[in-house]
C-alpha cells in the first residue's frame, strides 16, 4: 500500500438517458416531446465510486472535475454528497467547435496542474461508446493508461489492475504512477444521505475557464481541431432491396443474400461507344426517361 496520500482526480462526463422521456397523464404514460435527458455517465459514477472505497481505506484525496456548462454542477454536487472533497469544472465559449484532440488538450492540461496520482474516469459512454479523449490526454502528460479495468490494487510506486480482455478474458497488468485508468461499469456507486445531499448544495465549485490554464485561444475550440468539418460529404450508393431471395439462385448465395439483410447494389452496365454514338445512346435514355422532350415533330 502506498505510504504518502493519494490524489485521485474523476473525470465526470454527461450523456443522454437511453430510457424515454416519459410522463404520467390522465390517460396513461406518454413520451415527452422535449427530448432526451442528460444524466451522468453511470461508468464515471462507477469510477468515482473506486476512489470513493480508496478514500475510505486509504484516506485518498478526491477531486471531480467535469467540462461543460452550468448544468454539470448537478453532477459535481452528486459528487460532493457521495464524498468527493473538491470539485473543478472548466468551461469556455472558445471550445465550441472543437474536436477529440481540443478536448484532450484540455484535459491534460488540467493533469499537468493539479498533478494527479491517479485519473479515473469510465471505459466507455453509454450513449456513443468509446470517448478517446482520456487515453489521448493520457498519452500527452506520458502517463501510462489501462482501460476496461475491472479491480484496481495500488501499492507504494506502482498499480496492479485487473481488465477485460477479448472474449470474456480477465487480464492482470501493471503500471507506474502516475497513471490512468478508464473503468468498466461494474461497482454499483453509493447512494447518498439526506445530509450529504444538503451540504453538497452549499459546496464550492472551482469555476476554471482558458486564463487558468495558459493555453491559448488559438489551440481550442475550432481553430485547434484537427478533424474539420467537410463542406460536403459523397451521398450513399443506393441500394435495391430484395424482399426475398431470388429462388434460381444457388443456395449458397440465397444465404449470403438473407445473412446481408436483403439489400444488394446496383448493378451498372460500362458500354464502350465513340463520341457520337454515346451523344445518341444519351438522348434515347433521357427521352425514354422523360428528361428531355422529343424534338422531332
Amino acid at each position: 500500500m502506498p505510504d504518502n496520500k493519494l490524489n485521485i482526480l474523476v473525470l465526470l462526463r454527461e450523456t443522454n438517458d437511453p430510457r424515454p422521456p416519459a410522463r404520467v397523464t390522465s390517460r396513461g404514460a406518454a413520451i415527452s416531446e422535449r427530448g432526451l435527458r442528460r444524466i451522468p455517465n453511470p461508468a464515471d459514477l462507477a469510477a468515482l465510486e473506486e476512489a470513493l472505497c480508496l478514500k475510505d481505506a486509504l484516506g485518498a484525496q478526491v477531486t471531480v472535475l467535469a467540462v461543460g456548462r452550468e448544468r454539470l454542477d448537478d453532477t459535481l454536487r452528486l459528487a460532493f454528497s457521495m464524498g468527493a472533497d473538491r470539485a473543478v469544472r472548466f468551461w469556455d465559449h472558445g471550445l465550441d467547435g472543437g474536436d477529440a484532440v481540443v478536448d484532450a488538450r484540455v484535459l491534460a492540461r488540467i493533469i499537468t496542474i493539479l498533478a494527479p496520482s491517479f485519473l479515473f474516469t469510465g471505459n466507455r459512454l453509454v450513449d456513443c461508446g468509446d470517448d478517446p479523449v482520456p487515453a489521448l490526454a493520457a498519452a500527452a502528460t506520458a502517463m501510462p493508461c489501462i482501460s476496461a479495468a475491472v479491480s484496481f490494487v495500488p501499492g507504494k510506486t506502482s498499480v496492479e489492475v485487473q481488465r477485460k480482455s477479448d472474449r470474456g478474458a480477465r487480464q492482470v497488468v501493471g503500471a507506474t504512477l502516475p497513471c490512468a485508468v478508464l473503468f468498466e461499469e461494474v461497482r454499483t456507486p453509493r447512494y447518498p444521505s439526506i445530509a450529504a445531499i444538503a451540504a453538497s448544495l452549499s459546496a464550492n465549485i472551482e469555476k476554471w475557464d482558458l486564463s487558468h490554464l495558459g493555453l491559448h485561444f488559438w489551440a481550442i475550440g475550432s481553430a485547434g481541431a484537427y478533424l474539420t468539418a467537410a463542406d460536403f460529404g459523397v451521398p450513399r450508393p443506393d441500394p435495391t432491396r430484395v424482399v426475398t431471395p431470388d429462388p434460381s439462385l444457388p443456395a449458397f448465395e440465397r444465404i449470403l443474400s438473407l445473412l446481408s439483410g436483403g439489400i444488394k447494389a446496383r448493378s451498372g452496365k460500362l458500354n464502350h461507344l465513340s463520341a457520337d454514338d454515346t451523344a445518341t445512346a444519351l438522348l434515347r435514355i433521357f427521352r425514354e426517361e422523360g428528361l428531355t422532350a422529343d424534338a422531332t415533330p
